[in-house]
């Protein structure tokens, strides 16, 4: 049952995925870019995060908290370059 579900679970964060890649090509502003952009790297974590708990193995988690840092890091790197039109001042 579990199996089971976490498949279906899998599916729908993929069409997710897909969706969100749309919303990156195609967004008419940079905002919508930004924004689909950390959703999809959202979605990357939940689907490591289930594919750790199907395959049962606690490596994945690690990845997924590491996903995490580095989309939260560029997140903030590029709403600042918008903004301020430099990184590092």
């Amino acid at each position: 049952m579990l199996e089971t579900t976490i498949l279906i679970v899998s599916a729908l964060i993929g069409l997710s995925l897909l969706l969100n890649l749309w919303r990156f090509m195609k967004g008419p502003h940079m905002l919508d870019r930004i924004i689909a952009l950390d959703t999809m790297y959202i979605n990357a974590i939940a689907l490591i995060v289930l594919l750790g708990i199907f395959m049962g193995s606690p490596l994945y988690y690690e990845g997924a908290l590491f996903i995490a840092m580095l989309g939260f890091v560029s997140t903030s790197a590029v709403c600042k370059f918008i903004l301020r039109g430099d990184i590092i001042e």
